[in-house]
């Protein structure tokens, strides 16, 4: 199985060589141990043992790299939901499993030796929004950077009118429980003192009482 990234955000595709799987393994491991700031690409060639020319000819930037990063996570994500909730026929059903999914916290994926998703996602939460708050959002945008986090939340928008085809805020519900989810396991992990999810409350708990509560 292969996890399709756009072409915009790499100038050759890591998945077709060793070398570049082995550039997102270990860039991932990178990050999560340095923080996106103090990584660079020189460091992520001493850990692999290659130049550091090497990896520019895949991504011409660190920046380009946290795209590949995020929107394979996406991807990742998107897959799982249409999977795991394409058999359910009851709206209500579907939508609580679409919310457990988004919200819940990673497990190791097996269907990928070369990617730890659950280290990729500890990177989606602390570093994800370092892809798009930048000058150069509204372009990259516009060049189509983000279509596949931009067709996630339009997925879960689809299956919240299901349930009420009147409700007015949909995307603004979709897009809410998904950078929701990421900031609440934040706050638990950073500033527990700042939110109610704990080990007994989690934010999949959180996300389906409000979505239960919005759409009565």
């Amino acid at each position: 199985m292969k996890i399709t990234v756009s072409e915009l955000v790499f100038i050759k595709d890591p998945e077709t060589s060793d070398l570049g799987k082995r550039i997102i393994e270990n860039s991932i491991l990178l990050i999560d141990e340095l923080g996106f700031d103090a990584f660079t690409f020189k460091k992520l060639g001493l850990k692999i043992g290659s130049n550091e020319s090497s990896i520019y000819r895949y991504f011409e930037s660190k920046h380009k790299l946290l795209l590949y990063l995020t929107s394979w996570y996406w991807a990742w994500l998107e897959y799982q939901l249409v999977v795991e909730t394409f058999s359910l026929i009851d709206p209500k059903v579907k939508l609580n499993k679409a919310i457990a999914i988004l919200t819940n916290t990673v497990k190791l994926d097996r269907n990928f030796s070369h990617i730890n998703e659950v280290v990729l996602y500890k990177i989606i939460v602390n570093e994800s929004f370092k892809s798009f708050l930048t000058k150069e959002v509204d372009s990259e945008n516009n060049e189509g950077y983000f279509e596949i986090y931009k067709r996630l939340v339009a997925r879960l928008s689809t299956i919240i009118l299901d349930i009420k085809p009147t409700y007015p805020y949909s995307l603004s519900l979709a897009s809410t429980i998904l950078e929701g989810g990421l900031h609440q396991h934040f706050l638990t992990e950073h500033f527990p003192s700042i939110t109610n999810c704990e080990e007994d409350k989690t934010p999949t708990s959180f996300f389906l009482h409000l979505v239960e509560n919005a759409l009565k």
